[in-house]
This record gives C-alpha cells, sequence and structure tokens, in this order.
C-alpha cells in the first residue's frame, strides 16, 4: 500500500513525465555513460578490464555492483567507466552522449558533474580535460532544447581540490557553474578541503558539496557552516536531525531547522540512496517526508547507469511510492530550477518561459 501524501488529482503516466520539462542538477558524467559506448572505448583505447564486452551484460553487472548498500562498494564500479575516459574523444563522446541522453529524458536544464583529476593518465591536462567535455556538451546540446552547466568535482580522498577549484574559477564564463568534492565521505570530512572551498568563495563562484549521504549530521553541518555550501550534494541524512512523535509531528533539530529556514536545496536521488544504502527502500525514503515538511527537495539521478535510472524513471518511482501528482511535480522541478548555479535572470526565463506553461498545462489536463 503506497503512502499517499495528498497531492494527486490526476495520476501521470511515464511517457507524460518523460515529456514534461525537468531539470536536474545532481548527475555524475561517469556514472552515466552509455554502456555500447564503454565497450567501444575500451575497444578503441585498449582498456584490457572490463568484466564483459556485451553492452547489456556489462549494464547489469554494472548496476549489481552498484547496489550493494554501502557507498565504498558503490564507488567500487566507476573504474570501468573512468578506465575508458582517458583521451579527449572518449570524453567529448562521453559528454555529447550525456547531453543527448538528457534531452530525450525532457530534460531542459542539468548541472552535469565530474572529476578532472581521474581522466590524466592518456596524458592529457587538466585544461584539456574540460575542454573536450565542453566541446562533447556543445555538440550534444544543439537544437535539442537541453542546456548544460559543468560542476567539476574534486576527490575528498585526494589532495588536488584548491587546483580543481581554481580550474572551476578560471573556466566560469565557459560552461563550467560550480565546484564540488565527492568520493568516500565517512573519514573525509568536507573541512579538509576547506581552502578550495575558500577560494571559490573569495572569488563568489559557486559550492554544492557531497554531504549527508554515507555519513550524518555532522557532514552536513560541516559543508554549510564552515565550508559555505549553498546545495547538499544528497543530504539525506538530515533526516537523522528529525524526530518524529508518536502522533506523527516532527521536532527538527537544529541543523534540519537551518537547512530548511535557510531553504538549503536537497539534491536527493532516491534510486542511488537505495544502492548505496543511505536508504531502505524508495517507499521508505526520507524524501516523503521531507517533502512534507516542506524542506527545499530536487530530485535527481546521480549516476544513471549504475542505477539504471532516469530522471522521468526517478519520478514515476514518487508517484507509485507517495501518489504525487502534477502539482508536485512542478514545484519540486521549480526547487531545482530555482537552485540552479546560473543567473537569476536566467533561471527565470526557463521558469516563465518553459516550465511554468508547461505544467500548468499539465494540472489542467
Amino acid at each position: 500500500m503506497r503512502a499517499t501524501l495528498g497531492w494527486v488529482t490526476v495520476e501521470p503516466t511515464f511517457e507524460e513525465i518523460r515529456r514534461a520539462p525537468k531539470v536536474l542538477l545532481h548527475d555524475h558524467l561517469d556514472g552515466g555513460v552509455r554502456p555500447d559506448t564503454i565497450v567501444e572505448l575500451a575497444d578503441e583505447t585498449g582498456y584490457a578490464d572490463l568484466p564483459t564486452d556485451d553492452p547489456d551484460e556489462l549494464a547489469a553487472w554494472m548496476t549489481r555492483g552498484a547496489d550493494r548498500k554501502d557507498l565504498l562498494l558503490y564507488l567500487e564500479t566507476f573504474a570501468h567507466t573512468v578506465g575508458v575516459m582517458q583521451t579527449r574523444g572518449a570524453l567529448a563522446r562521453a559528454a555529447c552522449e550525456c547531453a543527448e541522453d538528457l534531452a530525450a529524458d525532457g530534460v531542459v536544464y542539468a548541472e552535469v558533474r565530474f572529476a578532472p583529476e581521474q581522466h590524466l593518465e592518456g596524458g592529457l591536462g587538466l585544461d584539456e580535460v574540460l575542454e573536450a567535455v565542453q566541446e562533447g556538451f556543445r555538440e550534444g546540446s544543439e537544437g535539442a532544447g537541453i542546456r548544460i552547466g559543468t560542476l567539476l568535482t574534486a576527490m575528498r580522498t585526494a589532495a588536488r581540490s584548491l587546483e580543481i577549484a581554481d580550474l572551476a574559477v578560471r573556466w566560469r564564463d565557459r560552461g563550467v557553474v560550480g565546484f564540488d568534492i565527492a568520493g568516500a565521505e565517512a573519514g573525509f570530512p568536507p573541512r579538509r578541503h576547506l581552502d578550495a572551498f575558500e577560494h571559490v568563495r573569495r572569488e563568489s563562484f559557486h559550492l554544492t558539496i557531497h554531504a549527508g549521504e554515507a555519513f550524518g549530521v555532522p557532514s552536513i553541518w560541516e559543508a554549510l557552516q564552515l565550508c559555505g555550501a549553498e546545495r547538499l550534494g544528497h543530504g539525506v541524512r538530515i533526516v537523522d536531525d528529525i524526530e518524529i512523535g508518536a502522533e506523527g509531528g516532527a521536532r527538527l533539530g537544529r541543523v534540519a531547522h537551518l537547512v530548511r529556514d535557510r531553504r538549503v536545496p536537497l539534491e536527493l536521488c532516491p534510486t542511488s540512496n537505495v544502492h548505496s544504502g543511505a536508504a531502505t527502500s524508495i517507499e521508505e525514503h526520507p524524501i516523503g517526508l521531507l517533502m512534507n515538511l516542506r524542506f527545499r527537495v530536487t530530485v535527481n539521478t546521480d549516476n544513471r547507469l549504475m542505477s539504471a535510472t532516469s530522471l522521468s524513471k526517478e519520478f514515476m518511482q514518487l508517484v507509485d511510492a507517495f501518489g504525487i501528482g502534477w502539482g508536485q511535480i512542478g514545484r519540486l522541478t521549480t526547487n531545482a530550477m530555482k537552485s540552479a548555479f546560473i543567473p537569476f535572470d536566467e533561471r527565470l526565463e526557463l521558469l516563465e518561459q518553459v516550465i511554468w506553461p508547461a505544467y500548468a498545462e499539465l494540472r489542467g489536463a
């Protein structure tokens, strides 16, 4: 029995959701490469470590590998996608196909992140890596009805975050919209990269930080209060600071109040959260509670290949699990567009000219 939240009027179908304009803030380039592309790139580049050269079997292997209820195990699958993305051509192709796939799923604005430092084994420099990715995004987006902003990610387990932060700032007028850190969270708190965050903040640039996925409230507090994050990558563990009473009422702790009161966007990724063990199931995912409590929730894919998902699938699961309808899907999409790292007038243009008219029509269907 699904936990209906009370918003639904006309229940959307998957195809209707796919056609509706959507906004995606948390998607990893190396987590969404097409399986057949991985196989072809492995052949072209001499990468010999794939578990199989059959695209369908590879896709199934990736999802089985990711769905082990542990973030560190989840991250192991990326060795193969990163392994084939070490040349200019491979990076450009992956980025081009990413843009095409998101556009085909009805995404009108996306922020796609990747870690340039992981793509240097073929002899490319950081700027060359970024040039190739930006070239691919431009090619895949042209005439497709989608705009893509790039988020540069530093690995929190490494020591290049200041260098990557500076790279992001230098490319801010050439398609890069912000900076992030990602990777193993427990044992690698955000404060280890404080110099990188301070550099980005001094330059008046944008920050989102992976926090509150595999580690709890202390990670979220550090990301916000010490490091200046504007959004929380995942942030699902904010639920650890919310107490539900015997009669169903919620009491928010100080960090949860901070997140809600400041309207800090939560980049929630339901399927990925289940696969990594941050949530037990879609039906029991805290997104239902957080929507009810009016946190600024956004819905995201994280890694489309590893989690065998798309943004339309993520929304469809919420329809099935929580009974949300067009009004709530429109609100979640608005939350995401309001929280994007592009200038206010550009966000407003997409809202007023593309998103709000479409959802007004859908709500009246």
